[in-house]
């Protein structure tokens, strides 16, 4: 269905919907105190650090930092997109989901894939069909028996053939939409004819069952030999895979992901029950791919061939593996013996001796490290200080944190520097502030206790407009998110903590306002708008002040014009 959600609709629905309902749900919750626990369902632990408030409805995770209200839990736990989540969550509440009219300007079109979705589902269709009826639809079958693909496999997957015709397509489905999916070229001369011809088909189908696009491979050895969709609105290679679906329908949860070259090394490997591969659309794997895969498992392998190709290709995996790697995070490496794929290996050494290959792969550490040193010699220091050059580069690609931090030691220790300045910059390590949690907030600064004391009680803002305050003149520390939180509220009348960090989501203070509506203050809630009015009243002294010495200070050196002297005089007259 097409059209916007309307942002009332979204309010409402996180209001009538309790996150501690919705959660336990998902995960089994257990009382403690104003708040809800549990093991986190986003990283591994022993002692229950997510948090679930029933009263901000809002989730946190004290461990790895997950964090949002009903809406981010549904896209976090089952790796759905904003209005999938919207939807799933208007399910579970029990009401259909609006949508609003878009009135286009003349001459510009509503951008709706619908009709491209169901073509593709129909050309899949139509493809399975040709690899039961078509005559040369059997030397097909022939190619996939050979390869030892099974029946139940080619079910699964949903393979076709696609005829060695000109016009299979073309005279069964819309000449205008089968261009616009990538299912039919237009030459020079105006000719429109099939893409694929000749081939068996493997369609790529998205996480949600629909169909994107196609590969195609040849039963023969003309070129090319593996032939996939162009970009379209529907398929955009570089942030998706092959197998991903069909990996989720048998484990929505994989402990791990095997991210292999080609279709027919994801189809051989199901063939053998190992139904956690996946592969690159016909280009490299990209940190796009990766982040999309480490939503749904925290180890990914990579699976290369054993030959030049192979390595290089490992190392070129590299960068996008080093951008994407983040505490909790594992990649291994697992390359192939000489003249092997995924497909020839299982056959020859069979399910339980290719797994004990996977779960003995090289370490993304250990294969980085390795691959360097192999050809440096660090008895001598010139070694040493290339190994240092070639490797901080991809370090600095590395995500703040103990991997990160870890990383750097294993190469001081390499290069046997005396210490990590000349590493890091003196930057990157920074020493962990120690100490009781519980005191550093009691310490918290006249302005975090207000602006997250308004975060989590936004009918706070009444205590504000009652007061009346000329906030010209006025500075201090957070006083932008303090006046664009009031703001937000004053405007959008959140009804509770989780309506107003969902007007936060995508922008740049969402970071921030996630972080202080969570924040423990340690405040009962009999006392929590006097705690707020002597914060503000601490804060705002704190702000006239400062804005009066800045006053006095520009008036004895450049003068004020009479907007400013005007504001000495009543910030003198209120003193």
């Amino acid at each position: 269905m097409s059209g916007r959600i309307p942002r009332e609709f979204i309010d409402e629905l996180l209001v009538r919907v309790d996150i501690v309902d919705l959660i336990d749900s998902h995960v089994p919750l257990k009382k403690t105190g104003s708040n809800y626990v549990a093991r986190c369902p986003f990283h591994t632990e022993k002692t229950p650090s997510f948090s679930v408030n029933q009263n901000k409805q809002f989730f946190y995770c004290f461990g790895c930092g997950a964090s949002g209200n009903a809406i981010s839990f549904l896209m976090d736990f089952n790796h759905l997109n904003f209005v999938e989540a919207v939807e799933d969550l208007a399910t579970f509440a029990g009401v259909d989901v609006p949508r609003e009219s878009v009135v286009y300007p003349a001459g510009q079109k509503k951008d709706d894939l619908s009709g491209l979705y169901q073509l593709m589902e129909q050309v899949a269709a139509f493809y399975v069909d040709q690899l039961r009826v078509n005559a040369d639809g059997k030397k097909a079958v022939d190619y996939l028996r050979a390869r030892g693909v099974s029946g139940q496999v080619a079910h699964d997957f949903m393979l076709g053939y696609a005829p060695d015709e000109w016009q299979a397509l073309g005279g069964r489905f819309s000449q205008k939409l089968l261009l616009e999916a990538g299912l039919s070229v237009s030459n020079e001369a105006g000719k429109v004819y099939d893409r694929f011809r000749g081939r068996v088909m493997f369609p790529i189908r998205d996480r949600r069952a629909r169909i994107i696009g196609f590969g195609g491979r040849v039963l023969d050895d003309s070129l090319p030999k593996y032939l996939n969709s162009p970009e379209t609105s529907l398929f955009h290679k570089g942030r998706e895979v092959y197998g991903l679906y069909e990996l989720l329908q048998k484990n929505p949860k994989p402990q791990k992901i095997l991210i292999v070259e080609g279709y027919m090394d994801v189809i051989a490997l199901a063939q053998f029950g190992i139904n956690y591969a996946v592969a690159a659309l016909g280009t490299a794997t990209s940190q796009a791919h990766l982040d999309l895969l480490f939503r749904f498992s925290s180890e990914l392998i990579f699976c290369f061939d054993g030959d030049k190709a192979g390595r290089q290709a490992a190392w070129r995996a590299m960068e996008p593996a080093f951008a994407s790697l983040r505490d909790g995070r594992l990649i291994r490496i697992m390359l192939l013996p000489q003249n092997q794929d995924p497909d020839s290996l299982v056959r020859m050494e069979g399910v339980d001796k290719f797994s004990e290959r996977v779960q003995s792969s090289a370490t993304l550490s250990d294969y980085f490290f390795g691959h360097l040193t192999e050809e440096l010699n660090l008895s001598e220091m010139e070694g040493r200080a290339q190994l240092v050059g070639k490797a901080k580069p991809y370090l600095e690609k590395l995500p703040e944190g103990v991997f990160r931090e870890m990383m750097f030691a294993r190469l001081k220790q390499l290069s046997g520097l005396a210490t990590l300045d000349v590493l890091t910059n003196a930057t990157t390590l920074r020493p962990k502030r120690e100490g009781n949690k519980r005191q550093d907030r009691g310490r918290l600064s006249s302005a975090r206790m207000a602006i997250a004391l308004l975060i989590q009680n936004p009918g706070l803002a009444e205590v504000i407009e009652q007061r009346e305050i000329d906030w010209r003149g006025l500075e201090f520390p957070g006083i932008d998110l303090f006046r664009n939180v009031l703001s937000v509220i004053l405007d959008k009348k959140p009804a509770n903590t989780a309506v107003l960090v969902e007007s936060y989501r995508g922008a740049a203070e969402e970071k921030s306002v996630k972080a202080l509506a969570f924040l423990d203050l340690l405040v009962p809630d009999e006392g929590v708008e006097a705690e707020f009015c002597d914060a503000l009243d601490r804060l705002l002294d704190q702000a006239r002040s400062a804005g009066l010495e800045r006053l006095l200070a520009k008036e004895k050196t450049k003068g004020l014009d009479s907007q400013e002297k005007e504001m000495l005089r009543k910030m003198l007259a209120n003193k």
